[in-house]
This record gives C-alpha cells, sequence and structure tokens, in this order.
C-alpha cells in the first residue's frame, strides 16, 4: 500500500451496507495541540497518571517527551495511553528526536521510540511493569552515518506472523529509509483487528504482519491469565518514553470499525482514500 494518506485532508464518505446508513472517514485528533487532555500516563515503578519528572508534557503545540527533570534513568520506561480502545484504525503519528539521550538510558534507546498497538489496558499494568502488552511500531532516528530503519516491529508480550510463518524473536526491522537529524517523519499504521497490520512511513509500506497474538512464555501475560496464542483483535494506543527525548506534533486515527464486518467494504474505503491521496 504505496504513498497512503499522506495528504488526506478532507471528509470521504462511502455507503455501509446494504443500508443508505453513511460512515465519515475523516482523521480525528487524538493530540489536541493543548494539552493532554484524553490521555493517561504509566511510568515504570510509579502509579498510573504520576507523571515523574514531568515527563509528557505540552509545550508550543507539541507533545514532548522530555527528561530534563531527570538525575538519571534508572529504567523508568513511560507511556502514555489514549482513553479510546481501538479495533479497525489508521493511525497517524508524525515525530522527531531532539536533543540527548538522558543519563544511563541504554544503547539500544538512543534515538529510539514507538507507537504501542493494541495495548493493555494502563488500568491493567503492574506498577513495576516496563512495558504494556502490546505490538510496538518502533520508531529509530539516525545516527547520523549508519543505516537505521524505522518504522520496525517489537512484541513485549506478543507474536505474530511473518510471512504466513510464526515469529518469535523480539524485534524485526522494517524496509524503511534512515531518516537522520531532527527531521519530522510521518507514520502511519493500519490496524485491521487479529488479521492484518501494515507500518508505512512517509507513504511507504515497509512491514505487513498478520495474527497478533499473546506470548504464553511472557511473565505478564502469565499473571494476567492470557491465553498463549489467543489472538488479540482490540487494544488501546500508547505512546513510550525510552530514554530518548522525542516530539510529537499530531497523533491522528481514521476508524475503520464501521467496516470490520465487511471486507469488500473496507476494501472499498482503503482503496478510495488511496486514490483521494494520490488527486
Amino acid at each position: 500500500m504505496k504513498k497512503l494518506l499522506s495528504t488526506l485532508c478532507i471528509c470521504i464518505v462511502l455507503s455501509c451496507g446494504s443500508s443508505n446508513q453513511k460512515a465519515s472517514l475523516q482523521w480525528v485528533q487524538l493530540f489536541n495541540g493543548k494539552d493532554m487532555t484524553d490521555w493517561k500516563v504509566k511510568i515504570k515503578d510509579h502509579d498510573l497518571n504520576d507523571n515523574f519528572g514531568n515527563t509528557f508534557r505540552v509545550e508550543n503545540g507539541v507533545l514532548k517527551v522530555s527528561y530534563d527533570q531527570y538525575d538519571g534513568f534508572k529504567e523508568k520506561y513511560g507511556h502514555i495511553f489514549h482513553k479510546n480502545k481501538y479495533s479497525h484504525y489508521l493511525l497517524g503519528v508524525e515525530y522527531r528526536f531532539v536533543g540527548e539521550q538522558v543519563k544511563e538510558g541504554p544503547g539500544w534507546a538512543i534515538r529510539n521510540s514507538g507507537a504501542m498497538l493494541h495495548c493493555q489496558s494502563p488500568e491493567s499494568m503492574k506498577k513495576e511493569q516496563d512495558f504494556p502488552i502490546s505490538m510496538e511500531a518502533q520508531f529509530l532516528g539516525g545516527n547520523g552515518k549508519d543505516p537505521r530503519t524505522t518504522g520496525n516491529l517489537c512484541t513485549p508480550g506478543t507474536n505474530v506472523f511473518l510471512n504466513d510463518k510464526l515469529f518469535t524473536p523480539h524485534c524485526v526491522n522494517s524496509n524503511s529509509k534512515t531518516y537522520h537529524g531532527d527531521q519530522w517523519v510521518r507514520a502511519e499504521m493500519l490496524v485491521l483487528g487479529d488479521s492484518i497490520i501494515k507500518h508505512i512511513i512517509q507513504g511507504d509500506t515497509v512491514l505487513t504482519y498478520t495474527r497478533p497474538q499473546y506470548d504464553g512464555r511472557d511473565p505478564w501475560v502469565k499473571g494476567m491469565g492470557l491465553p498463549d496464542g489467543g489472538l488479540i483483535g482490540e487494544g488501546y494506543i500508547s505512546l513510550q518514553s525510552e530514554s530518548h527525548p522525542i516530539e510529537y506534533r499530531k497523533v491522528e486515527i481514521v476508524d475503520l470499525s464501521s467496516f470490520k464486518k465487511d471486507g469488500q467494504k473496507l476494501q472499498e474505503a482503503l482503496d478510495k482514500i488511496r486514490d483521494q491521496s494520490r488527486k
């Protein structure tokens, strides 16, 4: 799915099912550009909505992940969750990495963050839990010299099918370009319940996987009594704090749930959105 949706700014109205009922497909802003209304914060070793160190904040219309009030990272991995649960959707995120990694941040987390898809609820996370059970669309920034793909996949507490085979390693790289410096990058994630997920960077599909499911080997999955191999068809969306400052100027969604029971209508919706983006 190439060059998908990056320029979509208008409402597309499609007929849904055999009735005359209309379903409106449009970008809805999850981040309002003013504050963190509708978002919940969970940071490792802290209670829900204890925004330790003012990690997540809004300044100058941008949602920032900052560490200027930390004296060291100390594995305080954090996530900010939108309040709504989704199953079928297109998520759009515009991000950039800035500044330097906070002291004590792990080497692998330099210019590293991500959007967590089909998350467990923030309320269900344990105080000492580091990452929510989810699929992570991993964002990586270039280091100025080496190839470094973005839109990768990591799988805390989950597995997926990749190329029609069960994939159990923790991470896999996409085939994206490398984006060096502090430039803004647009990532889109097409999520269709428990069937298929696509990562799209700057309009190009860079990774596709299917059948997201629980990994019964994971201690947090075991602790919640979730079924090994049980498919994951819905969940929450969260953004990470992993020790490198990052900014988001846009977090938006197209809700596709009206079409989830009709594969043909869903495909028609995606085709019309793709056609619109080419105009």
